[in-house]
Formats: structure tokens, C-alpha cells, sequence
């Protein structure tokens, strides 16, 4: 906790309002649309909701196919299911793991070609890190195909934007100076999409214990989702509803917890990665140990520090090293399953596929929490070092080969 929250959960109480919607809830949504320069914004009760919401204001529904990115969380695409929609999957990037712009032009290109266009474009920021959504929406223009960003993990992540479309005197921008002709304009993660779907779940960067936000450059859209969150009730004295709702409203007292976790995002983005480069100085000299590249286009927030082992260098697989660490009592967890390899997506269609697999065969989520203390860190990492091999070949490993 950033230590203002008590203060500012106090004053929800004071006033009154408990329930989901009261000057907490507005200030959050004006001070997040300050931050990242969105400018409407709908605080709702998860990123779940902000996405079913983002998908049904799109009109997703039965016989829609929506495209995303396979290295993500189940989040990013159930709501497309919920709606009876189905979803296919784009593989990873090998220089920053998020959606590989190209293979989106591939499939893009069979999709108009077929005659049948997805409803929306749903790429991930993965681990943090901005997709490369300049890129991103430069393949979708010419088809009018909308993009929904899925920032969950990216709140307090920056993007280069060459396209300058809007101000540069705009809040939640800065000028961050990164080698392209003049001044860059960074983005903050979401920025140019239709939709941007924020989480504030307990293991994000800010929390509000359980929450997320909708924002979009579109009034209407928000204004329209905004009616949806609260059962779409109609503006008269008795309840009306001329199409169905969702109970998504963000509680006003969980709204004051995020406006005090929103005063220290920098500083967590700042502690993330200090994080990072701790785990990079400590570990970097190892054989077969390899950390998730920074893309050269952004600045992420280092959500979770993510390495890749490689067993035949290293000595240990990813899984070796995750139970050495469970020995110690420290949690460590794979990296994100790609949705196009989960049992309930079996037989949807990918795109590529083999970035990903190799990410999730051979990924390792480290402990990344912004109250970890230098020798926590050293504690991790000697700990993986133990761990470390390179002379021998692990019996797994050994398996694994000769099964090749």
C-alpha cells in the first residue's frame, strides 16, 4: 500500500457511499484518464468485465471470430466465447513476445481473402510490455478492423507513436526522447486502440484488490458500456430496461484504494525495474539463462521479471529450477500457457505457434512483488545459480533429447 489509501477509504465512508458509484469512483476515472491521456474512463469491477463490456460495444457475438494474441491469460479472449463468438490465435514476436505484426498481416490478408474479417483485433501486452500497437493498427486500418488492447499487465507502459495524431502538450504523454527524428511521443499503454482494458487485480502493479477500467477515445462508446455496467437501466423514475446489463460498477470504496495506489505507479514502475536489472546483474553471466528483451519502441513497467532457460546450457530446465525454488519456499511460476495449446481451444486456429511454445517450454516467471528488498533478490538468485549446471546434462534433460 502506498499509505494514502486509509485516508482516502476513510473519506468514501464519511461521505457515505459504499456503494458502486460516488466521488471516488469519479476522481479515479478522471485521474486515471489524466495518467494515460485516454480520455473517457469506466471503472469497472475486473479486466474481465472492461473486455466483455469492450466486445459487446463491438457487437461481437454468435458466428464473430475475434484474433489474439495466444501468449496471453484466458481473460483476453473468454468474453469473446461467453458472446459465441470463437477466437484464433496469433504467435509472439521473437524480439519483444507480444503479437507479431507481420503474421497478423498474414492472417489478416487469408481472413479478407476467405471473405470472412474478425470483429476485433485483440493483442496483449505481454509481461508489461506495449505491443507494438503503431504497427498494429497500421495492418487493421485498411481493413476498419477495430483493436481492443489488452493492458492488464501494462498500466504505468509506454509505446513510441510516430503517428503524432494527437497534441503533444496532451496529458499522460512524454517525451521520452528515443532516437527517432525530433522529439518521440510516448504513449501510455492502450493509447490509439478503440478499446484499452486495464486490470487492478491483487498481483497487478496497482491494485485496487479487485478491479479495472474501460477507456477509449470514443465519448459514445464508454457512455453506452457505462449504461451496460449498471444493468442498463433507462434515465426514468421507475426501472426500465430496453436491452440486458451487467452489474460491473466498481465498489466506491475499492475506487479509493486505486486512487491511492495511482499516486505511486511511478514509483512501482520505477521499483519493477530496478527489480529486473537487480535479477540481470546477479544472473546475467549464466550459461543458458536468457531475460525478456525490452522492445526498442517502449519503456515497459517490468510487471514480472521473465527469463529463458535453456537446459542444454544451463544444465536444469525451466521446471527444475521452479521446484529448486519451491524447496527454498519461494513461488516462481511458468510463463503464460498459449492459449492455442489450452484443451477448451482445441482445433482453433493459429498463426505460427512455435515462438510462443518455445517461450512457455523453456519460461520462468520470477518473484517480482515492489516490496522485495535487495537480499530477497540475492536470496532468489543464488538460489537459481545453485541450480545452474553447465557441465552436465540433466536426466530430464537427457530424456528429452533422446525422445527427439
Amino acid at each position: 500500500m502506498s499509505g494514502q489509501e486509509l485516508s482516502l477509504i476513510h473519506q468514501a465512508f464519511d461521505s457515505n457511499y459504499i456503494a458502486p458509484l460516488g466521488p471516488m469512483v469519479d476522481a479515479f476515472e478522471r485521474e486515471f484518464a489524466a495518467y494515460t491521456g485516454i480520455p473517457y474512463c469506466l471503472a469497472l469491477s475486473s479486466g474481465t468485465a472492461a473486455m466483455h463490456l469492450a466486445m459487446r460495444e463491438l457487437g461481437v457475438g454468435p458466428g464473430d471470430e475475434v484474433l489474439a494474441s495466444s501468449l496471453t491469460f484466458m481473460g483476453s479472449v473468454s468474453s469473446a466465447i461467453h458472446l459465441g463468438a470463437s477466437a484464433a490465435f496469433i504467435d509472439s514476436d521473437v524480439s519483444t513476445w507480444n503479437m507479431d505484426p507481420d503474421l497478423l498481416a498474414d492472417e489478416l490478408d487469408a481472413c479478407d481473402k476467405r471473405g470472412k474479417l474478425p470483429k476485433a483485433v485483440i493483442p496483449t501486452d505481454i509481461y508489461g510490455q506495449c505491443a507494438d500497437l503503431e504497427r498494429i493498427r497500421a495492418v487493421c486500418q485498411p481493413y476498419g478492423i477495430p483493436i481492443i488492447v489488452d493492458a492488464a499487465e501494462s498500466t504505468g507502459a509506454f509505446y513510441e507513436d510516430h503517428r503524432r495524431w494527437a497534441t503533444d502538450d496532451e496529458p499522460g504523454i512524454l517525451d521520452c526522447g528515443l532516437g527517432a527524428t525530433g522529439p518521440a511521443t510516448m504513449r501510455h499503454a492502450g493509447y490509439g486502440g478503440k478499446a484499452c482494458i486495464s486490470s487492478f487485480n491483487g498481483n497487478k502493479i496497482i491494485t485496487t484488490s479487485g478491479g479495472g477500467m474501460l477507456a477509449s477515445h470514443d465519448e459514445e462508446f464508454i457512455a453506452h458500456a457505462r449504461k451496460l455496467s449498471q444493468q442498463a437501466r433507462e434515465p426514468m423514475p421507475f426501472y426500465q430496461h430496453n436491452e440486458v446489463g451487467y452489474n460491473y460498477r466498481l465498489s466506491n470504496v475499492l475506487a479509493a484504494i486505486g486512487r491511492g495506489q495511482l499516486q505511486v505507479l511511478t514509483s512501482r514502475v520505477e521499483a519493477k525495474r530496478w527489480i529486473f536489472d537487480s535479477y540481470r546483474e546477479l544472473l546475467g553471466d549464466l550459461p543458458g539463462l536468457e531475460f525478456m528483451p525490452e522492445a526498442e519502441y517502449g519503456c515497459g513497467n517490468r510487471w514480472l521479471t521473465v527469463v529463458l532457460i535453456d537446459p542444454q546450457q544451463f544444465g536444469a530446465t525451466n521446471e527444475e529450477v521452479r521446484l529448486g525454488l519451491e524447496a527454498e519456499n519461494i513461488e516462481s511460476r511458468p510463463v503464460w500457457k498459449p492459449m492455442h495449446l489450452q484443451p477448451v481451444f482445441r482445433g482453433a486456429r493459429v498463426r505460427g505457434g512455435q515462438v510462443s511454445e518455445h517461450l512457455f517450454s523453456h519460461g520462468l516467471c520470477l518473484p517480482s512483488g515492489t516490496a522485495m528488498t535487495e537480499s530477497d533478490i540475492e536470496r532468489v538468485a543464488q538460489v537459481i545459480r545453485s541450480c545452474c549446471r553447465p557441465a552436465l546434462v540433466s536426466r530430464f534433460s537427457q530424456e528429452l533429447v533422446g525422445r527427439w
